[in-house]
């Protein structure tokens, strides 16, 4: 009951079967040792990962920003543009109470010659644009 054990090396492989030559490093190249140059790749490619993450982390951190200071930019145009219109409001009710005749007594003389100034496009007009992002 005594299996027998065959040798190994009196088996040849097929020609279908491929071959390390782990022998010498200098026919071929050898699994077990490790190239003068894998170390330095290791590095800069550590390094390189490091940075594509910490630059992500920039990108991501620098748009979630922006997003918010541009809503506190829109609340404050908000807020500018109701006190705008009050204070517009407080003009024209003040400035009921004068009339043509309350000019010289201000300091004021009549126009001779009008003169008025034409601006072509839209140079003054801004718009906000909603949800751009």
């Amino acid at each position: 009951m005594r299996a027998r054990i065959h040798k190994i090396s009196k088996y040849a492989p097929s020609i279908f079967q491929g071959r390390f030559n782990f022998s010498s490093a200098q026919h071929g190249v050898s699994l077990s040792l490790e190239h003068p140059a894998e170390s330095i790749a290791l590095r800069v490619l550590s390094a390189a990962l490091i940075l594509v993450v910490c630059g992500y982390l920039y990108f991501v951190t620098a748009s979630i920003l922006n997003v918010i200071a541009r809503k506190e930019a829109l609340t404050r145009v908000a807020l500018i543009q109701g006190t705008i219109g009050g204070s517009e409001q407080r003009y024209f009710e003040l400035s009921k109470g004068i009339s043509p005749e309350s000019g010289p007594a201000l300091g004021l003389a009549p126009i001779g010659k009008q003169a008025y100034v034409y601006r072509p496009g839209n140079i003054g007009a801004a718009t906000i644009a909603r949800n751009e992002i």
